[in-house]
């Protein structure tokens, strides 16, 4: 059940839920109440948007409270300049302090993240946050161990071959190339019912991305992480990530480096303007 319900004392039948459903479920007959006919409600897409929409706040769904959501406004938003600067002043993170994250920042970065845009509005994603720094440093040795002992044994996949030459160099550099001395990573998973699952995925990775620089921390985006998570299946599902799911990383934590003005480089990616 939807328990779509609109507040008499509150609706001014404006229309606006009506006409911002994307599902088109929602109908109003003149001056009555808007309502959602129960063989209408399994093409209900569960985004909210009436109970957003409503002016006056009289929607309710989901057993949703309207009063409990934040109000919004012309204010309620970052402008352009600023959006703009964290943009083009954000940078890959790839030293990181000896010291943890704060668990209820943590908390709080992902439970914003979770209104982050999936597609058809699917919602079926898994975040996989190693917030434990000793879980990390477990999760690095095994990462380092495996990719070598596969490679021995013959059991490393061709296309992963230059994991364990990474993991070597690594070694012998005395530097930590796959996770960076990373304190905290997160991963996100899709299962393969989602529409768009790897969009999914890369939309919700980019929403922390720009949520973290906002508090000060620093991330990365983690290819080898994610490959050798594919090359290591039993490492992938130590961690609950199922078989079949698509995933990608990000590895996290307060930066050691902090920089002093943004680079220059608005010209790094062609512009078309069709015309048709």
């Amino acid at each position: 059940m939807l328990q779509f319900k609109v507040d008499d004392g509150r609706c001014v039948r404006c229309g606006a839920c009506v006409r911002d459903c994307p599902a088109g479920i929602i109908e109003q007959a003149g001056r009555a109440l808007p309502r959602i006919l129960p063989e209408n409600e399994e093409h209900c897409l569960q985004c909210q948007h009436c109970l957003a929409v409503c002016p006056k706040g009289a929607v309710s769904i989901l057993g949703r409270d309207p009063d409990r959501s934040a109000g919004l406004g012309p204010e309620s938003f970052p402008g352009l300049d600023a959006m703009s600067l964290l943009v083009r002043g954000r940078r890959s993170a790839r030293q990181y302090r000896a010291e943890a994250v704060d668990p209820a920042l943590v908390a709080s970065l992902l439970d914003t993240l979770a209104h982050a845009p999936t597609g058809v509005n699917h919602r079926g994603l898994t975040f996989h946050v190693i917030d434990d720094v000793a879980t990390m440093q477990r999760l690095r040795e095994r990462l380092q161990a495996g990719l070598l002992e596969a490679a021995v044994a013959g059991r490393l996949a061709e296309r992963f071959a230059y994991l364990a030459r990474v993991v070597e160099f690594g070694q012998k550099s005395g530097r930590d190339v796959v996770l960076r001395g990373a304190p905290h990573a997160l991963i996100v998973s899709a299962s393969p019912e989602a529409p768009c699952g790897y969009e999914d995925v890369i939309l919700s990775l980019a929403t922390f991305d720009l949520l973290a620089q906002t508090a000060g921390l620093g991330t990365v985006w983690c290819g080898l992480l994610a490959a050798s998570l594919a090359a290591l299946p039993e490492v992938a599902a130590s961690l609950g990530l199922p078989p079949g799911h698509r995933f990608y990383g990000m590895l996290f934590g307060w930066p050691a480096v902090r920089y002093a003005r943004t680079v220059q480089r608005s010209d790094a990616a062609a512009v078309r303007r069709p015309r048709l």
